[in-house]
């Protein structure tokens, strides 16, 4: 996982606008064999935990030889964890999940954890049909990706929540992969959630804006990110569509418990709506070139041209009003240029330092929610950092 130090003065800024928070992060993965390149171990997943005082979800990531033996490593680990880890047990449509699913359960699980993705199968694969009904008799709650690199799974989900009420089903990844209509029927299936796992700041506002805020849950990805940037990204959205804190409590981590206790979750009122979304154009031009610059990391490539360009953006004018948001951007670009990838970052396969500016994307998409105090040395006086002359 990347280091934590620079989010964390963020995550106490916003804790003195919702105090009382019993963060519990609903998607953290342990594990060593993931084709993808990710490494966590159980250690480090408490250690991301403990900075924030944090509790979690926790599954392993992908095991391309089966689960039952990842499933008892990780129901050993949690026990060991001092109460911050509830652990899920992955099973594999294709390889009797009935029956691993029951053992795990019974061996201390809390819930399941299903990847369409990794285990190439779809949400109406007829070994499902029992294991929903397990989850149902036993009230449990079923996450599933809903990210990238699947068919859409929406209609097979809405589906199973109807015949299936006892059963919670979290599709991951803000379910991207249906959000376009699936926020539609959501209101009306209170046995449907969502996670906060994912990087971009217009899903997780089409998120929040769109979905019932008791159907939301922070959620991480760790090692893909670490717990205290996804409860900062998700309290800056929620903030930004003008969720109370109330509502945010339980995005949080108080709706995550309820489900693992198997009570009936909190109804905490309709989605908001877009009205509070920032519709500002010199924010969104700084945010057009981060969200270049992500996809150009993502595939390995430095973007230097296209961070320069953000950085231009920023440079608003001392007397801007959106003068503060610039300079706490720009602080995150020159962190970004200073950043040493370690050992246990990301795969080498992306760009350094790819947190930071997703963070920034997310600042500019943010521009309502406090920060601390920016770097002194961030100006955004008009072109400071271009040619005078041009």
């Amino acid at each position: 996982m990347f280091p934590d130090a620079g989010i964390l003065p963020w995550l106490e800024r916003l804790r003195d606008e919702v105090p009382d928070v019993s963060t519990l992060d609903a998607h953290t993965h342990i594990g060593t064999n993931d084709p993808d390149g990710y490494r966590c171990t159980g250690e480090e997943l408490v250690a991301a935990l403990e900075r924030i005082d944090g509790r979690a979800i926790v599954f392993p990531l992908q095991e391309p030889d089966g689960y039952g033996p990842a499933n008892d490593t990780l129901i050993a680990e949690a026990a060991a964890a001092d109460g911050r880890l509830y652990p899920f047990c992955r099973v594999d449509p294709n390889d009797e999940p009935v029956a691993e699913a029951e053992r795990a359960l019974d061996a201390g699980a809390r819930g399941i954890k299903l990847h369409p993705r990794a285990e190439q199968f779809k949400l109406d694969h007829p070994a499902l049909e029992g294991l929903f009904a397990l989850a149902h008799e036993r009230r449990l709650p079923v996450l599933c990706h809903a990210g990238r690199g699947i068919p859409a799974l929406g209609r097979h989900a809405v589906d199973a929540c109807g015949r299936f009420p006892g059963m919670r089903l979290i599709l991951a990844h803000a379910g991207i992969c249906d959000l376009a209509w699936i926020w539609r029927p959501a209101a009306d299936l209170p046995n449907l959630f969502f996670d906060t796992a994912w990087w971009s700041a217009t899903d997780l506002q089409t998120l929040f804006a769109l979905v019932p805020p008791g159907q939301i849950l922070m959620a991480s990805d760790a090692p893909y990110a670490t717990p205290a940037f996804g409860a900062t990204m998700a309290t800056r959205h929620a903030l930004q569509v003008g969720l109370q804190a109330e509502q945010i409590r339980a995005v949080l981590g108080g709706q995550a418990e309820r489900l693992l206790e198997g009570e009936e979750p909190l109804e905490l009122g309709p989605a908001p709506g877009p009205a509070r979304l920032s519709r500002d154009p010199l924010l969104d031009r700084i945010h057009t070139y981060l969200i270049s610059a992500i996809g150009q990391m993502l595939r390995g490539v430095e973007p230097a041209e296209t961070l320069a360009l953000a950085a231009l953006a920023c440079e608003v004018g001392d007397g801007a009003p959106e003068a503060p948001l610039c300079r706490s951007i720009l602080g995150l670009l020159e962190q970004r240029s200073r950043y040493r990838p370690t050992d246990r970052d990301r795969p080498p396969r992306f760009a350094p330092g790819l947190h930071l500016i997703v963070a920034a994307a997310g600042l500019a998409r943010t521009p309502d929610v406090p920060l601390p105090p920016p770097p002194p040395d961030a100006d955004v006086s008009e072109r400071f950092r271009g040619d005078p002359s041009g």
